[in-house]
């Protein structure tokens, strides 16, 4: 958008410019010479003291040649004329300027600049309203869906030329978040079937090592066999121990990749985004949404990020709150800026409040919500990563979960 009105102005100055070498160069036609007409008068008196006899028609730019008989209307005419006084008898010569015809011909050269140069305004400021202002709108679509950071359905646009654009970018915008909560419910039942895995082999392991050490204290008859038999079972008991260990090691670790680039940003940047996502979608379903007044301030972490960890929370606070009211607070500790987001109707129980960062994990209070039980987990790992935290306490009825960010020093 700034690019082109730079371009406007260009063209305006250009148009100036313009102007004004067209009127240097008519008006130095005009005033570079003698006018034809005194040349010509001139010519005429020179003829007239010889004694020549002289007729206008012989010179275009002479109206009329008069001599003085004594009548006043002599001196009155409807033409531009010159007295002159030759061989003691006065003439009037009359005259056309050209030269005036000519500064109305520069005027309508101005005349027709000018409207040449209004229409091609009115174009531009036509293809900037019709076309890049509604295009500049929707050209951060693409890369706010890169960033998992749109959750908002778009709005529908009225433009013919981005209507069915805007409409599409939506669709695809419903396809990515389906896939994504695909890709967590694929994750999570993975994770579950491992965890189901590891319990069971855990379950004839303990019976292994059980009958083993029957065997091995001389319980059956022979007492080779039996110390060979135990020693099997023993060494099989710890083979799948061994594969347990390397499952819930494997458990342990991360199953997610995250892409965290820490930068310097300032707070405003982030806050600005989420006032606009949500400003509008929870006045439509009636919920309460106010930011406090902060001062700005440049924070260490990656903006886009914290963006989508001030997300997962808000949308929490949709589903799991009373949709009375949602708040955005700051405060300082040490060099770091909190942000808590506060919303009305919390029903999880005190003892499961440790609990909400652990991945997978649905609270009691989470009923026919869908959910992977992910979302407080990526924001603990995202806050993790860019040198920060996230904690949360409930106060009065009231789910308060605070993001704390570290400041750029």
């Amino acid at each position: 958008m700034k690019s082109f009105n730079k371009i406007i102005a260009v063209f305006l100055a250009l148009m100036a410019v313009f102007f004004l070498i067209m009127n240097i160069v008519l008006l130095r036609q005009n005033t570079s010479s003698v006018p034809l007409y005194k040349i010509e008068t001139n010519r005429i008196e020179q003829e007239l003291k010889n004694g020549r006899q002289v007729s206008a028609d012989d010179y275009p730019n002479i109206l009329g040649i008069y001599e003085y008989s004594g009548d006043s209307s002599f001196y009155s005419s409807d033409n531009e004329y010159v007295i002159k006084e030759i061989n003691n008898k006065l003439y009037r010569i009359e005259y056309i300027d050209k030269q005036k015809k000519s500064n109305r011909m520069l005027i309508a050269v101005d005349i027709a600049l000018a409207v040449f140069t209004l229409i091609i305004l009115a174009v531009f400021v036509f293809i900037k309203k019709k076309l890049l202002k509604p295009f500049n709108e929707l050209s951060t679509l693409p890369e706010q869906l890169s960033k998992r950071n749109l959750v908002i359905p778009l709005k529908e646009h009225k433009s013919r030329f981005f209507g069915k654009f805007v409409w599409g970018m939506d669709m695809l915008r419903q396809e990515l978040e389906h896939s994504r909560q695909k890709s967590l419910e694929y994750a999570k039942n993975e994770k579950t079937f491992l965890l189901s895995l590891s319990h069971d082999i855990k379950t004839p392991l303990a019976a292994i090592k059980l009958y083993s050490k029957a065997l091995s204290k001389g319980i059956y008859s022979s007492p080779e066999k039996q110390l060979e038999a135990a020693e099997s079972i023993n060494d099989k008991a710890n083979e799948i121990e061994k594969i347990v260990n390397e499952l819930s090691a494997n458990l342990s670790s991360e199953f997610m990749d995250f892409d965290v680039r820490c930068s310097e940003f300032y707070l405003s940047d982030v806050m600005s985004k989420i006032e606009k996502y949500y400003s509008d979608k929870l006045s439509v379903i009636g919920t309460s949404f106010s930011i406090e007044e902060y001062s700005n301030c440049m924070l260490h972490g990656d903006a886009d990020r914290l963006e989508e960890v001030l997300q997962n929370i808000i949308e929490n606070a949709m589903k799991y709150g009373d949709g009375n009211s949602i708040s955005i607070s700051f405060s300082d500790e040490e060099d770091c800026r909190l942000i808590t987001v506060t919303n009305t109707g919390c029903t999880l129980p005190d003892k499961e409040l440790p609990h909400i960062f652990d991945s997978f994990w649905r609270g009691s209070n989470a009923g026919s919500q869908n959910g992977s039980g992910l979302g407080l987990y990526i924001c603990r790992r995202l806050m993790e990563l860019m040198g920060g935290s996230i904690f949360a306490e409930i106060s009065s009825g009231c789910m308060n979960i605070t993001v704390v960010c570290p400041k750029q020093t």
